[in-house]
């Protein structure tokens, strides 16, 4: 797979630290790479830092899922928890002390939400791919606000193609950031820092919609159940605003290409499938006869006779 994390972070975590290796900035062994993140991008630097080598410090709010703790330790980075109510901010807050801490240059910060070795992954691979797969035939780019980078490096190769498509960045309708308003506390983990990220290029976003936790969360649920697309809480942001968006009378017959940034099943533990997780604890075996043995064979030999008997007739 291209996402071996199951995320479109597993890109800039390669990028990330194979490019700061390059410039010789960080060497294994040596260096104690350090990153605040929301989950994804910290799974991607750990999946990336361990193949290499490096020690990884990853600082992230408390009020991200579970499974995203249980991963950055599995794949055996150090994770220091910060207070939800401080965000984003905090985590990065935390992440710079942990560099000055650490002292002589050993630690490194990769910055993500700076580095624009984000933008450049999603430059060379991203948008190349989506415009091969469309065969250049795409009016409109969606995605998630995170740290901007999937969108601002997509969209640059994009429009270099395509001057007159249009780009359309999501955020969520409580830290409606992007558009002018306040931060605040919201549920659609990944997306949604509180501030405009420095890889969030506005001169190429032609417009910024808003959709909130509750319809994201209800989209995700939607995607698995009618869909069969096990996603995370972002990616059902993303489709429903495509989906408001493509109802708009001058998108008839336009083709809308949108980012599902992450795999559903590192969200088991929050809100999005809480109720399933819950009923699931509580589940019960049921009974079984004792003779289910037979009850079942005889149920396959009958079937193997019907069949016979059926094919007999032609």
């Amino acid at each position: 797979s291209m996402e071996p994390c199951n995320s479109v972070k597993d890109r800039i975590g390669y990028s990330m630290i194979t490019e700061a290796e390059k410039r010789g900035d960080i060497k294994p062994g040596q260096t104690t790479l350090v990153e605040p993140t929301s989950g994804n991008t910290g799974i991607a630097l750990a999946m990336v830092a361990a193949a290499k080598g490096y020690d990884l410090v990853l600082t992230m709010p408390e009020s991200m899922s579970l499974e995203r703790r249980v991963m950055l330790k599995a794949l055996g980075a150090k994770l220091v928890l910060t207070p939800a109510a401080m965000g984003m901010k905090g985590a990065i807050k935390k992440a710079e002390d942990l560099v000055a801490e650490l002292g002589n240059g050993k630690g490194y910060m990769l910055q993500q939400f700076n580095n624009p070795d984000n933008i450049k992954i999603h430059m060379e691979t991203t948008g190349p791919e989506i415009w091969e797969q469309t065969s250049g035939k795409i009016d409109v780019f969606m995605g998630g606000v995170g740290t901007g980078g999937t969108v601002t490096g997509t969209t640059k190769f994009l429009k270099s193609k395509n001057p007159s498509m249009k780009t359309i960045a999501i955020e969520p309708t409580e830290s409606a950031v992007l558009s002018g308003g306040a931060p605040g506390p919201h549920k659609i983990q990944g997306i949604g820092a509180g501030f405009v990220p420095g890889n969030c290029d506005m001169s190429v976003v032609d417009e910024v919609v808003q959709v909130s936790g509750a319809d994201a969360m209800a989209m995700a649920r939607r995607l698995a159940k009618e869909e069969g697309v096990l996603c995370g809480i972002s990616s059902g942001a993303a489709v429903q605003a495509a989906i408001e968006v493509g109802n708009r009378p001058d998108m008839k017959n336009k083709r809308i290409v949108v980012v599902i940034p992450s795999f559903g099943e590192r969200y088991l533990s929050t809100a999005l499938f809480s109720e399933l997780t819950d009923s699931s604890k509580i589940q019960k075996a049921d009974e079984v006869c004792a003779d289910v043995m037979k009850v079942w064979a005889d149920g396959l030999k009958k079937s193997a006779d019907e069949k016979i008997a059926a094919g007999g007739k032609h």
